[in-house]
Parts: C-alpha cells; sequence; structure tokens
C-alpha cells in the first residue's frame, strides 16, 4: 500500500518517518518547505491539481494528513489562510482520495470544542462548539471531508508533543530550568499526547484498512477521538515535567487562564473520551505520564 504523508516535517510527521521502516507500506513525505536530512517532497495541498498529480504519480492508496495551521492566536488575524489549511487543503485531499477510492486519515482537535461548560470526556457525537479561528477552520475540515464522502478516519487528538519542533514540553524544560518562579494556568484541562503514540494509532488504522477487502466503503469511516490515558491541567503537567527533569529549584504556582490575556477563549475541559477508538481498533493507549516518561527519556538520548 502506498501512503503519502502531509507536513511531514512536523511533530507527527516525524514521528511517522520513525515508525514507517517497521511497517510494510511504502510511504511518501510531504511538505512545502525542505527539512535536512530527511527526503521531503514539495507540495502544496491547498493546489487541487498538484495533489491530483502527486496521488495519481506515486499511486497512493491513502493519504495522512498531518499538515495544519496550529497558531491558535495567530489565526483570529490570519483567518483566511487559516481556513485554507485547514479546511480547504483537507478538502483537496478528500476529492482526490474519492477519485482513486482511497482512504483519508485526517488529524483534527480537541479544539473543535469549548463554548459549551461541561465537565465529562468529549465524545464524538458531541456537537462541535469552536471559540476562535482553529477550532471552528478545523470543525469545517471535517465537515468537508464528510460531504466530499471519501473514505476517511478523522482522528481529533489534544495537547500535543514530541521530541520534535517546539511544543509545551520543550517550552517547559527550558523554562523550569531557568526561571526561579513560574506561573502556570491550572483552569483548563484535557490530556497530554505524545505524538509518537499518534503515530503508532494510525499506522494500527492503516493496517486495518489494508486488511479489508477492496471496495467503495470502509466500514471503519468515521471520527474517532485519540489522546494518551489520563486527565490534568496545563499546571500538573508542568509539574510532572519539571519533576522528570530534575528541575527542583523552579517554584511552579498555579494561575488562572485570565492572567495570561489572549484572543482566544481556549476549552476549559477538552478530555476526550477514547472508547469508541479502543473498541473498534483494539488499541491500547498509555498512561500520559508513562508516555512523557518515554519522550524525555528520547530527548535525553539524543541531547
Amino acid at each position: 500500500m502506498n501512503v503519502l504523508v502531509t507536513g511531514a516535517n512536523g511533530q507527527l510527521g516525524n514521528e511517522m518517518r520513525l515508525i514507517a521502516p517497521n511497517t510494510p507500506f511504502h510511504y511518501v513525505f510531504t511538505d512545502v518547505v525542505p527539512a535536512e536530512g530527511h527526503e521531503t517532497l514539495m507540495l502544496d495541498i491547498t493546489d487541487l491539481e498538484a495533489v491530483r498529480e502527486t496521488v495519481k504519480k506515486y499511486d497512493i492508496d491513502c493519504i495522512v494528513n498531518c499538515a495544519a495551521y496550529t497558531n491558535v492566536d495567530k489565526a483570529e488575524t490570519d483567518e483566511d489562510f487559516c481556513r485554507l489549511l485547514n479546511a480547504a487543503a483537507p478538502e483537496n485531499l478528500a476529492v482526490a482520495m474519492k477519485e482513486v477510492n482511497g482512504l483519508l486519515v485526517h488529524v483534527s482537535t480537541d479544539y473543535v470544542f469549548g463554548g459549551d461548560p461541561y465537565n465529562l470526556p468529549c465524545r464524538e457525537t458531541q456537537q462541535g462548539t469552536p471559540t476562535g479561528v482553529y477550532g471552528r477552520t478545523k470543525l469545517e475540515g471535517e465537515q468537508r471531508i464528510r460531504a466530499v464522502a471519501c473514505k476517511h478516519v478523522i482522528l481529533r487528538t489534544a495537547w500535543l508533543y514530541s521530541e520534535f519542533g517546539k511544543n509545551f514540553v520543550k517550552t517547559m524544560l527550558q523554562l523550569t530550568a531557568t526561571k526561579p518562579q513560574l506561573k502556570v494556568v491550572f483552569d483548563q484541562a484535557g490530556t497530554p499526547t505524545y505524538a509518537y503514540d499518534l503515530a503508532l494509532a494510525i499506522q494500527t488504522v492503516l493496517a486495518d484498512y489494508a486488511a479489508q477487502p477492496e471496495g467503495d466503503t470502509y466500514v471503519r469511516t468515521g471520527i474517532y477521538h485519540f489522546s494518551n490515558e489520563g486527565v490534568c491541567s496545563w499546571y500538573d503537567f508542568t509539574k510532572t515535567i519539571a519533576s522528570l527533569a530534575g528541575h527542583t529549584s523552579c517554584d511552579i504556582q498555579p494561575c488562572h487562564s485570565d492572567e495570561f490575556p489572549s484572543p482566544v477563549k481556549r476549552p476549559a475541559y477538552s478530555v476526550l473520551d477514547k472508547t469508541k477508538i479502543k473498541e473498534t481498533f483494539g488499541l491500547h493507549i498509555p498512561y500520559w505520564v508513562d508516555s512523557l516518561k518515554v519522550c524525555m527519556q528520547r530527548m535525553s538520548a539524543h541531547a
């Protein structure tokens, strides 16, 4: 099976690169910018014809879309480009897969929720209530994929981090090592997700798809939630990062989110219910602290 990965130089894309040699599939890794040390095909997924040509040239059976506009604050003043990348581009990928009867695996976000108060883990059937441009455009991307009606698996995830790129774990490692005191919000709860674990889940989906008889439908088509297990606040997340790193000299204090003004109201509670993906694909999902330990060990090994 030939698999095209978009956004291959990001956090999730790099984890897909790591896993790829251990799978039976042939991968084509694409992005809009090259990365040193990696073979990357240049592909602008906002260009439908370019996507079609690439799918045809490499005989692509499946696209894994790891590309997105993820700067939540900047999106508020960059709505057109954010919508182009988060809504129009996924639609292009869906159209291209529909035309060759292929599968689109698309990564979405917990930010499709947040507008309504709730304190139970969000299920896939829950209505999206995004509070900002980023969440609205990601929800629109999901809706456009479903409207095209290609075979698809939409994976909503949250609080993604890895040993690659910029992310919360790396930022907190640096700050807790250098600051005498740090304030971190405690009134936003969710679940950190190690991008490597998400990449493994995507591989499980691809293996399941490859094992299905060829046809016009894929019985697992739909929306699924994936994050690591458990729940914490950003404050708890930071305390755990500092503890695992041995950064004991930084005084980490909880604070309210309104002490850090933002153009976007972030979800106060965006824990994802993962019952559906676990039951459908037989996944065992690690606890967030266990995965954080693995990631930090890998960071230390490559430091």
